[in-house]
Parts: C-alpha cells; structure tokens; sequence
C-alpha cells in the first residue's frame, strides 16, 4: 500500500514537470526563420533593390539585392551606388573560372569608403554562377566596399564571405570582363546606381540570366 502510494506521487510529480520540459526541449531546437532562396529576375520588381553598372565594355549588369540575406552589407552598397562612389572605379583583380573583383577607389585591391568596416553576415545562401559576395580580409569584421561576382560555382566560399545578391541581368557582360591581378586594360564600371535614382530607366524583364546548367557548370571547389 505504502508502494502505491509512493508511486503515484512521483508519477504525480512528473506530470506537473512535463510541460515545463518540453517547452524547454521546444526553446532548445527552435532555430532562425530560412532565409528566401529565391531570387526574381525581373528588375521591375523592387526595383529599389536592384543595382545596375554599366561597364566600359559596352554593356550593362543587373544584380538583385537582397537585404534578406545580409541588410547592412546590401544597405552600403545601396549607401556608396547614391553618392556615385562606384563610378570609374576598375575590376582590379579579376581570375578566369572564379571571379570579378571590384568597388576599390584605389585600384589596388587594399582601398575601401569612409565608412567603418562592416560587422560579418555570412549566410547559406551558396557561391553559384552570379552570386554577388563581399570581399574582405583575413578579418570575418573587414569588407567595407569592394564586391566580386562568380563566374563558376566556388562552394569552399560559403559562409565565410557575406552573399548579397545575384546577377539577373547581363551575366555575358560579365564574362567579358578584363582578365587580370591586376589586367592591363582593366574594365571600368562607368556608373553604378540604384534602378530607382533619378533618371534611370527601370530595365525591361528579360530571359533569366543564369540557368540551371550554369549552376551545375562548375570547374572550381
């Protein structure tokens, strides 16, 4: 009797601890909202996030922004595109089967902005044919204003650089880009804004840019 009695106490017990513990298993495996994979082609879409750079070799690069994966670094590039700092500014380091280097005044891949470096927002989001990724340091804390755009699929980049964006316009401008560390005729962004600034058109929707064989066409890590 005293057994049974002892028995259902702490069953009693355990019951009135149950749904304490399993709020705290529910607090333990609850995990950050997934970020949005999908990234629209068409600039007339929140065409407020989309950046375009006409490049000196005569054509023009779309790239969508996407203050989902990284706000602050998407928040510079949309600060430095407004004041023209990106205007003239040259590909200064530029590799054949990897990728196109830029946003240094300088030219000489160690310039960067006025601006204090930006914090790390390194992210899944993967390193694929147009993935536009901040450059930076041996420091995670050190990208400020220089980006570069991925010809080929670098997947050992993940989440050791900050991805902001894909190019969904003009991917073929971008392989025409001067080969070089630096190239002797280095390209040139001629002008780099918003699609919203002041007498910019909105570009015309267009096929996609990069298709699913140019995500699979990897010749890299």
């Amino acid at each position: 009797m005293i057994f049974r009695t002892i028995m259902a106490v702490l069953a009693t017990f355990a019951l009135s601890l149950s749904p304490a513990v399993a709020k705290s298993k529910a607090e333990a495996t609850a995990t950050a909202p997934a970020l949005p994979t999908f990234v629209d082609p068409d600039p007339t879409h929140s065409p407020e996030d989309v950046l375009l750079l006409d490049l000196s070799n005569g054509g023009r690069v779309s790239i969508r922004l996407m203050p989902q994966w990284a706000p602050n670094h998407v928040e510079r590039i949309k600060t430095l595109a407004g004041q023209g700092f990106y205007d003239g500014v040259i590909f200064h380091r530029v590799i054949e089967g990897f990728m196109a280097q830029t946003g240094d005044p300088t030219g000489t891949g160690s310039g960067g902005s006025q601006f204090p470096d930006l914090k790390a927002e390194f992210n899944a989001m993967p390193h694929v044919r147009g993935t536009v990724s901040m450059a930076r340091t041996s420091d995670p804390d050190s990208a400020n204003s220089q980006f570069f755009i991925v010809f080929y699929p670098r997947f050992s980049l993940d989440k050791k650089y900050t991805v902001f964006g894909r190019v969904i316009g003009g991917m073929d401008v971008v392989d025409r880009i001067e080969r070089g560390e630096p190239p002797a005729n280095p390209t040139r962004i001629l002008h780099a804004r918003m699609a919203t600034q002041s007498g910019t058109p909105v570009p015309q929707p267009a096929e996609p840019a990069i298709s699913v064989s140019d995500l699979e066409n990897s010749s890299s890590d």
